[in-house]
């Protein structure tokens, strides 16, 4: 009976940490392509503007890239070496846990085994009522094209939990863009 109720914990422990673990990246890039020769860069509002989130999410994404960007040492510029364009999509994730040990609910007493009656209240039981969670999986796309070909020379995915709590989505989104954009450039062959 212990070893139920600490596997049931321990399952619990990983349902939680794997439903709040971080961004997943990663990135594709056409191998051709020498990284090092891309200095500027400038937004493909085109591109930007299919992106289906919230304007304001749109303004978070791009300064964080922008951020990024700067950081690595490009400049923006009117007439940029590169264009960079986002994407992104999202889809409602329902878990439900047929847990069925747990703590009881209440219930009415019976006649004990040695004759006494034993009255209602509260104990651990079988609970018969599944549990049921839902979140959002987004991910993040960030293109990043030749500006003079307009062909895709590198793409970065970001993907994890979404939040809708005010107080943290900058920074899940700073998360998402800083992670993604640690994979640019790529290292180079050898």
């Amino acid at each position: 009976m212990k070893y139920l109720i600490k596997a049931s914990a321990l399952f619990f422990v990983f349902i939680l940490s794997y439903s709040c673990s971080s961004v997943r990246v990663s990135a594709d890039y056409d191998s051709n392509v020498n990284f090092s020769e891309y200095k500027t860069f400038a937004f493909f509002k085109t591109g930007i503007d299919r992106a289906e989130i919230s304007d304001l999410d749109k303004r978070r994404i791009l300064r964080a890239i922008e951020t990024e960007l700067l950081n690595k040492g490009l400049t923006k510029s009117e007439n940029p070496d590169i264009l960079v364009s986002l994407f992104t999509a999202s889809q409602q994730r329902v878990d439900v846990y047929n847990n069925y040990w747990g703590y009881g609910g209440w219930g009415w007493g019976g006649w004990g085994p040695y004759g006494g009656y034993y009255g209602p209240g509260w104990g651990w039981g079988w609970n018969n009522q599944p549990s049921v969670s839902t979140s959002t999986e987004g991910q993040l796309f960030i293109d990043l094209l030749d500006a003079d070909k307009k062909e895709l020379i590198w793409q970065g995915l970001g993907t994890g939990y979404l939040t809708r709590n005010m107080d943290k989505k900058d920074a899940l989104i700073k998360e998402f863009v800083t992670k993604i954009m640690a994979k640019y450039p790529p290292e180079p062959k050898k």
